[in-house]
């Protein structure tokens, strides 16, 4: 079992790839979760394309189910590691033992719901009554049984890495995404179960990834454990856990609330055939913002045990260097979406028209994506110093203000001339009896937004950073 990072002292740049690296490990097996099924499902003979539409689907479905987990587990660490830097273990273990109980109760409440409404809230997301829906619907009914499983091992493995142990929050997710890579072909194409195969691998996996959080979190390897006694919802511990998580949880419910607004959008001006490539742009960029992700994680601990312990050098070192790590990992995939977007396109799909569309939607949708870092960091960082009110203002910014707007209004406000230089003669073939022009304008919502949302952020930060910390020093 790894040892306990030491958050409070030793070099920052040794103890923040020390804690990242297995982070950013761990998020982008996680991610695996659902990018292995659709590239197991986009290569199903015959039907794999429209079979890969309608798992497409049913992202705002996941996205909402894992928001809540984020709610709690997001909302929850940081305030651990403050406790922590304040030697409050109590504290830090009943707001863990909070966190199970209520993570519990949303458990039960997500998989009634799913069940119930999944059918007509994913013909809301766009789903074709005729082709994509079915697939849709098989896929959705089996995961909803695991959503136990995915709230315990997303809402809980955050305190195992809040409290230095990195490496183990890592095994988490290695154990459920190794099982699902193995179990995934042998389910949909040994015993033909298609994407119902897919999802029943999905859930096995996060099975034996929740099992491993709980025994973990109740063992005498951890620090602080789930501890019967605080197995209870107490609005003191958890209403200031919930206001963190909110930041997390609106970034990742409007993650639904974003897929359905490209979906309805692209179908109305490109049918099928855009919204499948904007499946693939969606989990390509789910897939490239894991390692962003997990330098926030890995840095995210050592910054709130440290602004909690009033350190305020070492949450000025940590920040610096998670900033200048961000930005170059923002710059290189900016790099492979522009020059190589065939690299990630053929992970997901061998039909050769879904294939060109989707090289040409990434490369305008992730046009932007070299600012992320600054976006990604300042942003996380915010969550890490218990700010609250900032962050949520944040998360809404890009999505809710500023995203879901343009892809509805940029079609509908720029002349096609001006878009014709953007649009191969090879697209305007493959969506003919579609408007290219306009299917577009929704593409390029993605990098408007992204650059409006980061001069923001960045000014932002630099306003209230300084202000934050000599709080904290008054407060010593």
């Amino acid at each position: 079992m790894q040892q306990q990072a030491d958050l409070g002292s030793g070099s920052i740049g040794r103890l923040l790839f020390q804690m990242a690296i297995p982070t950013i490990i761990a998020q982008v097996v996680n991610a695996l979760y659902n990018i292995v099924d659709r590239i197991y499902i986009g290569h199903i003979p015959e039907v794999g394309a429209t079979a890969l539409t309608g798992v497409g689907l049913t992202f705002p479905l996941i996205m909402i189910i894992s928001a809540f987990s984020m709610l709690v587990g997001m909302g929850g660490a940081p305030r651990v590691a403050m406790r922590m830097g304040e030697n409050d273990h109590k504290g830090a273990e009943e707001i863990i033992g909070n966190c199970t109980a209520t993570l519990t109760v949303i458990s039960v409440v997500l998989t009634v719901l799913t069940f119930w409404l999944a059918e007509p809230l994913l013909l809301m997301f766009g789903g074709n009554a005729d082709t994509t829906l079915p697939y849709a619907v098989q896929y959705m009914h089996i995961y909803a049984i695991g959503t136990i499983f995915v709230q315990m091992v997303l809402g809980l493995n955050p305190f195992i890495t809040a409290q230095g142990f990195s490496m183990t929050s890592m095994k988490t997710i290695l154990i459920g995404a190794i099982t699902n890579i193995v179990l995934d072909p042998i389910f949909i194409f040994v015993f033909h179960m298609g994407v119902q195969g897919a999802a029943l691998a999905t859930i096995l996996s996060q099975c034996l990834s929740a099992i491993w959080v709980l025994r973990f979190l109740t063992g005498k390897k951890t620090s602080l454990r789930i501890r019967k006694c605080y197995l209870r919802f107490r609005p003191r511990v958890m209403l200031p856990v919930l206001a963190l998580g909110m930041s997390p949880f609106i970034m990742q419910i409007t993650e639904s609330a974003l897929n359905i607004s490209f979906n309805t959008s692209l179908y109305q001006f490109g049918g099928d055939l855009a919204v499948g490539a904007m499946t693939i742009v969606s989990s390509v960029m789910q897939f490239a913002m894991m390692p962003l992700q997990g330098l926030t994680q890995g840095a995210q601990p050592i910054v709130s045990f440290n602004f909690g312990a009033g350190n305020i050098k070492r949450v000025k070192a940590a920040f610096k260097l998670l900033l200048i790590s961000s930005v170059i990992y923002s710059t290189l995939l900016w790099s492979v979406a522009m020059f190589l977007p065939q690299v990630f396109v053929g992970m997901f799909s061998s039909d050769p028209q879904l294939t060109v569309i989707g090289v040409w939607a990434v490369r305008i949708s992730m046009a932007a994506c070299l600012l992320f870092g600054i976006q990604v960091a300042c942003q996380q960082t915010f969550i890490a110093l218990n700010e609250a009110p900032i962050s949520i203002f944040l998360a809404v910014l890009r999505k809710v203000i500023l995203l879901i707007p343009l892809i509805f209004i940029l079609p509908r406000v720029l002349p096609a001339e001006s878009l014709a230089w953007m649009i191969p003669d090879n697209i305007r073939e493959l969506l003919q009896g579609f408007e290219t022009a306009k299917v577009c304008a929704v593409y390029l919502a993605e990098p408007v937004a992204d650059f409006l949302a980061v001069v923001t952020t960045a000014t932002m930060f630099a306003v209230n950073f300084k202000k934050i910390l000599q709080r904290k020093k008054l407060e010593k």
